[in-house]
């Protein structure tokens, strides 16, 4: 049995992304794991960046439950939709303000750091009304950042799921078989 933390990373929880969370964590629970979970919608903190990392910004009580929770977990989970590309910018805010030098990294001299989330592995989905392939042809690996910039640059090994074409071909069919998908994920915690 893992320790799951689960991040609603889109900021409506009345969203596909929020259904396909509480799948992931039905099944993760169902199959006997810990679960954590945050939804961005409910976090309260200032997602910008002020100074750089000049000077640290005193972070809010959802930032060091947020830290405290990757701290805790074994598996980590986040769920966001694709907007123009990306991650959703309060999303990107907590990574911003949260994934600190001494909290998911450290440099160890100007060419090497130390992974302090080493061992650990990550689960991201993300949904999109584009096909996630012609996505990839018009605008590259658009996961590097969450993959490689964030989460495999503080240790993690990451497994991305992309779901796209969900606007013009959600069908109920074809959003229950994707929910089905993503329940087994919980339950294997992978």
């Amino acid at each position: 049995m893992k320790k799951v933390f689960i991040l609603l990373g889109h900021p409506d929880d009345d969203s596909f992304n929020c259904t396909l969370a509480d799948e992931y964590q039905h099944g993760a629970e169902e199959a006997g794991h810990e679960v954590r979970r945050m939804n961005l919608g409910e976090m309260r903190f200032d997602p910008i960046l002020r100074h750089g990392y000049r000077s640290i910004q005193e972070l809010e009580p959802d930032l060091k439950a947020f830290q405290e929770n990757v701290s805790w977990c074994e598996h980590f989970v986040i769920f966001y939709p694709t907007w123009w590309s990306t991650m959703p910018a309060l999303l990107k805010g907590i990574f911003d303000r949260a994934w600190l030098p001494g909290f998911a990294y450290k440099f160890t001299s100007s060419f090497s750091w130390k992974k302090l989330h080493k061992g650990k592995t990550a689960r991201v989905v993300i949904t999109s009304d584009n096909i996630p392939f012609a996505a990839y042809i018009l605008f590259g690996d658009t996961s590097n950042e969450i993959a490689r910039a964030i989460l495999w640059f503080a240790g993690f090994k990451v497994r991305i799921k992309k779901f796209g074409y969900l606007k013009h071909f959600g069908s109920t069919g074809r959003r229950e078989r994707i929910k089905r998908k993503v329940y087994n994920f919980g339950k294997k915690a992978k």
